[in-house]
């Protein structure tokens, strides 16, 4: 992966998006959407003991084990949200750990792309060469930023209205919306909320001119 021209600083939040090199489908059924989000939950922890393949040929119990260990560690990065689509994927990260972007995408791409060969007979890079990172510089930004991510099944037409949005398992939008944090740090935004219904409503409010904006977020993943 090239060499960023600008660091990447500690305690920063960033918005962090990549897409598969020439459009193709990165995730292109739910048993790879579900195993990319595993893998970014895995590999957001500083230093695994296991590769995520490794983790899956435990028993049970023992990944049970393992998962409660790593969860007492150090983080690589806090993930505020996120949102995979068939040929491209959003995140929202503080950087928690020096270069914690950097590894915890590097991990993820890496980790994800040898599931993905090998389940599709294929060989080489799946996604483009350099992640794109833009900063967060201020609250109303980063509130902004997190409604474009959970509003982008919307954008893509992935769901058919409101109610199925706040159902779409591949982004943190559920974990906003029952208040439970599994694999997002969702105290942060929702704090700019009285509750999650509030949250939901400022996204609500968006959902129809998002759509029409769809033309920038294409410009952004070229």
């Amino acid at each position: 992966m090239p060499g960023r021209l600008l660091p990447l600083v500690e305690g920063q939040i960033y918005h962090v998006f990549n897409r598969g090199i020439d459009h193709r489908p990165t995730f292109a059924d739910k048993l790879e959407l579900k195993r990319a989000a595993a893998v970014s939950d895995h590999y957001r922890f500083v230093n695994p003991r296991l590769r995520f393949s490794k983790l899956l040929k435990l028993s049970l119990e023992e990944r049970n084990r393992f998962q409660i260990d790593m969860r007492a560690g150090h983080k690589l990065v806090d993930i505020l949200g996120f949102c995979l689509i068939p040929n491209h994927f959003h995140f929202l990260l503080r950087q928690v750990f020096d270069k914690g972007i950097s590894k915890f995408l590097s991990n993820f791409q890496n980790s994800y792309t040898r599931y993905f060969n090998i389940k599709n007979e294929r060989d080489g890079p799946l996604f483009m060469d350099q992640f794109k990172a833009v900063l967060v510089e201020t609250e109303e930004q980063l509130i902004h930023v997190s409604r474009y991510i959970h509003l982008n099944p919307t954008t893509s037409y992935l769901v058919k209205d409101f109610d199925s949005l706040l159902n779409y398992p591949w982004s943190s939008l559920p974990e906003y919306i029952q208040e439970k944090g599994f694999i997002s740090e969702i105290n942060t935004i929702l704090g700019f909320f009285k509750t999650s219904g509030n949250y939901a409503d400022f996204l609500k409010d968006q959902l129809g001119y998002q759509r029409k904006l769809d033309i920038i977020k294409h410009l952004l993943l070229e």
